[in-house]
C-alpha cells in the first residue's frame, strides 16, 4: 500500500544512527530539513509527492530519535552531505532526487559536489545563509552562530526560539499562516538542545560560503533548481550567483516570501519542484545559456 509509512534507522559511515521515514512508491525523493525544522516539516510535500514517488524524510544527526554525537567535530557541512549519501545507501538506493531547505539545501548542494552521479536532481531552497563577499559580515555570522550555540547550551532551545523565529525572514510565515507558524514554533521549542547547539558550532559557524567555491559549483553535473524567497535577503544574492555558475540550474523566486518557503507556499513549492523533476525525467532541463558560453546582449553571437 503506497500510503503506508515505513520507519527505519540507517547507520552512517561514521557509525551514527539516523531515523528515516519512507512513504509512497516510485522514483525516490529525499527531503533534507532545515536547522529550525525536522522531518515533519516536509509533511505537505510527502502527502503530495508520495502519490507518484517514494518520499524519504529523516532526522539529521543531533535531532532525536537520530543519534546525537557529543562532539562538534562530528558535525560539518561535508558530514551533512555524506549523511544524505548514507541514507540512500542504508535504504538500498543508488540514486535519488534530493530536495533541501536552508541547512538541508546547502547539504543537498554539498551532496552534489561530494557524491557526483548519486543525485537524479537537486532542488535547493533557501540555500547559503551566511554566504557573503564581505569579510566583516561573514565574521558576524560566524560569531552569532557561536553565540546561538552558547545560548542553547545555557538556557535551552526554547530561549533561542523566541528570538530566532521572530527574525525578518520568518515573519512572512506568521503573517500568511498563523496556525502553521504556531505549530512550527511549538515543534522548534520542543526539540532537543544539545544536537542543535553542536550543529551551530560544527556546521553553521564553519562552512565556507558558496561565493568562495565557484569552481566546485561549476563542476556540478546534476540538474539543479534553486529556490528562494524575495524577502529572504540572506539567500537572495547567493541564489542568483549559483544560478549563474551551476551549469544545469534554474532559479525560482517566490514573491513576498521569506525563508520557510515550503511552509509558506506549499502549493506553489510543490508545483515548482514537481515540474522541475518532471522536466528532468523527460530530459528537458538543459545547460544554461550563460554557462554554455552563449551569453549575448541583444543578438546571438556570430
Amino acid at each position: 500500500m503506497s500510503g503506508t509509512t515505513k520507519r527505519a534507522f540507517v547507520t552512517t559511515s561514521d557509525g551514527v544512527k539516523l531515523y528515516t521515514e519512507t512513504t509512497g512508491s516510485g522514483d525516490p525523493i529525499v527531503f533534507v530539513h532545515e536547522f529550525a525544522g525536522h522531518h515533519l516539516s516536509w509533511e505537505a510535500q510527502v502527502r503530495y509527492f508520495s502519490r507518484r514517488y517514494t518520499c524519504i524524510t529523516y532526522q539529521a544527526r543531533g535531532w532525536p530519535p537520530s543519534d546525537v554525537p557529543g562532539d562538534a567535530s562530528r558535525y560539518s557541512q561535508a558530514r551533512a552531505a555524506d549523511d544524505v549519501a548514507d541514507v540512500l545507501a542504508g535504504l538500498g538506493l543508488a540514486k535519488a532526487h534530493v530536495v533541501g531547505l536552508s541547512m538541508g539545501a546547502t547539504a543537498a548542494l554539498e551532496f552534489a559536489i561530494r557524491h557526483p552521479g548519486k543525485g537524479l536532481s537537486i532542488a535547493a531552497a533557501g540555500a547559503g545563509t551566511g554566504a557573503t563577499r564581505d569579510a566583516a559580515t561573514l565574521a558576524r555570522f560566524r560569531r552569532e552562530a557561536v553565540e546561538m550555540a552558547e545560548l542553547i547550551e545555557r538556557d535551552g532551545i526554547a530561549a533561542l526560539g523566541e528570538a530566532y523565529l521572530a527574525g525578518p525572514a520568518r515573519r512572512q510565515l506568521l503573517a500568511k499562516d498563523p496556525r502553521g507558524y504556531a505549530e512550527f514554533k511549538r515543534q522548534f521549542i520542543e526539540g532537543a538542545s544539545t544536537g542543535r547547539a553542536l550543529t551551530m558550532r560544527g556546521v553553521q559557524a564553519t562552512r565556507v560560503p558558496f561565493f568562495e567555491r565557484e569552481g566546485e559549483l561549476r563542476a556540478i553535473k546534476e540538474p539543479v533548481l534553486i529556490i528562494c524567497g524575495d524577502e529572504d535577503d540572506a539567500t537572495l544574492d547567493v541564489s542568483v550567483f549559483m544560478k549563474r555558475v551551476i551549469p544545469r540550474s534554474g532559479l525560482m523566486v517566490f514573491p513576498k516570501t521569506g525563508h520557510g518557503i515550503n511552509l509558506e507556499e506549499p502549493a506553489g513549492f510543490n508545483q515548482v519542484v514537481g515540474d522541475f523533476i518532471h522536466a528532468v525525467e523527460k530530459g528537458r532541463w538543459p545547460e544554461n545559456v550563460s554557462t554554455a558560453g552563449q551569453a549575448f546582449a541583444m543578438l546571438p553571437k556570430t
